[in-house]
Parts: C-alpha cells; structure tokens; sequence
C-alpha cells in the first residue's frame, strides 16, 4: 500500500520535516480582509491586527479543500490517506476532513490530534513513519504518539482565548488576577490553566520544569513554539537541550497566524512527544 499523510496548516510543521505531507490551510479573517493561512496570512500580520484592536477571527478549510487534497492524493498513487487533525474540542477543521473522508474512493483514517501546533505534527511524522505498515499500522501510530504528546505554553494575557472561546470567562480571570503570568497545558484537546506565577522570568522557569518532568528519561522530541519571541524561545531550547538526557530531536518554531490570533504576541510554547 502507498499511504499518504494529510494535515493542517496548525500543525506548523519545519520545512525540514514536511516533506510528501499535504498541508490544507485553515482560513484567517482581519477586519474585512480573508486569507489562508501560512501563503496569505502571515503571524506577523495577526500580531498587528491584534495590537491595532482589529478584529481577528479564523475558520475552518471547506470540506471542498479536504475533498481536493484527497483526490490529489489519490492521482499520485495513494492506496490510503491518514489525515491528522487539530483537536476537534478547538476547531471544526476535522468535521471537514470526515465530510471528505466519506466520499474519498480510497480509505481515509481521521485522526484527531487533541492537540495543536507540533502537537499535531509528531502525531503526522509518526503516521509517515509507519505508513509502510499499513493504513492501519500508520493510522494507529499517530493516535498512539498524540495520546502521549504534551503541550505546555505560557501567554502574555489570556484575553484573546477568552475572546476565541477556547477558555472561559472564569479561567481568563483566574489567570489574570493580581497580573499573573499563566502557564497553561492542554488537556484531551482542550486549554486548562495550569498554574499561575508572579513573573514572566518565573513562568520561563516553570515552563521549563514543566517540560522537563513530562520527558523524565525517556526518549522524546520536543518542539519550542513562539510567537515573536525568538530570542526567549531559543533560550529555552538552548537549555533544554541541557536538560533532558533523553532528548533526541528539537525544532524551533514560530507559530502561524491561527495560533497567533487566538494567544497573542508572547506565546511561548514546548510540546513534548515520545521519539520515534
């Protein structure tokens, strides 16, 4: 069998990496501007919306998208399309995906992630290193490395997931209260605050305890996510790579504009997976 790997544009996978993945943009509105993101919407063009007070929504990929990417696939020689999704619990991008799915004349095994960014992406090299096994075999391999993935990231301020409705009104001020820096992980696909801390040098501290304790002394790849943060971001990886004896890849990378409009500029993130 030839099976092909299918994600998001949330993923943000490194170009290093991405290589024989089909990536279907979500869709990303500024004021009465729309585009896709990654080719039309860059996080830099979210970070200005946001800090001029413009309005900044996403969406979902049509299923018609989903529809294409799978029919190309299938052009190429494909026998079995995996596609790897963000979690349904944030986005309806999967419902897309299983829209098209349902009238793919190959099978298609829809994954959801329950996570974002590389959450997603360890998820997708798992299913394209196992995609020699089987549909099956890859589709399996991807649900397995999501199940164990772990994400933690910390904000400038939580107003802008309140605003997108992937936290409540009750944990935005929660996590404000007396100008805390929060530090929140993800949670069977949704967003949780995970702690609460006075400083911004205190969350980097925590954050990196955090990581550190979801590695122990396995084997893992770990992915620093940031958003206009590159300096702290490269930071954290350089000592995380100190830390973590069983660490065998790192990637560094900005987030796109998705992410970007539902965090805000700050966004510093690490998401934790077991090595391949």
């Amino acid at each position: 069998m030839k099976i092909a790997v299918v994600t998001d544009s949330t993923a943000y996978l490194p170009a290093a990496v991405a290589s024989g993945v089909t990536v279907v943009p979500l869709h990303v509105v500024l004021g009465d501007h729309s585009g896709l993101e990654g080719s039309e919407i860059s996080p830099s063009d979210v970070a200005a919306a946001l800090e001029a007070r413009s309005p900044v929504t996403t969406s979902r990929p049509t299923p018609r998208s989903f529809t294409r990417a799978y029919a190309d696939a299938v052009a190429a020689g494909a026998t079995g399309i995996v596609s790897v999704h963000l979690s349904e619990t944030l986005s309806s991008t999967i419902d897309a995906a299983r829209i098209a799915a349902a009238v793919t004349e190959v099978p298609v095994e829809v994954v959801d992630s329950r996570g974002v960014g590389m959450a997603i992406g360890f998820a997708v090299l798992a299913a394209a290193h196992a995609g020699a096994q089987g549909l099956q075999a890859a589709a399996e391999a991807a649900r397995r490395t999501a199940a164990e993935t772990a994400t933690f990231f910390s904000v400038e301020t939580l107003e802008h997931l309140r605003r997108g409705g992937r936290i409540t009104a009750r944990q935005a001020i929660l996590g404000t209260a007396l100008s805390v820096k929060p530090i929140l992980h993800v949670v069977d696909g949704s967003i949780e605050l995970l702690e609460k801390v006075r400083t911004t040098s205190r969350a980097m501290v925590h954050l990196e305890d955090r990581v550190a304790q979801s590695a122990g002394e396995r084997m893992v790849d770990i992915a620093v996510h940031h958003l206009r943060q590159e300096d702290r971001a490269q930071g954290l990886a350089d000592r995380l790579r100190e830390r973590i004896p069983g660490l065998r890849e790192l990637y560094l990378a900005e987030v796109g504009a998705v992410v970007a409009a539902h965090t805000g500029p700050g966004l510093l993130g690490v998401v934790v997976a077991p090595a391949l």
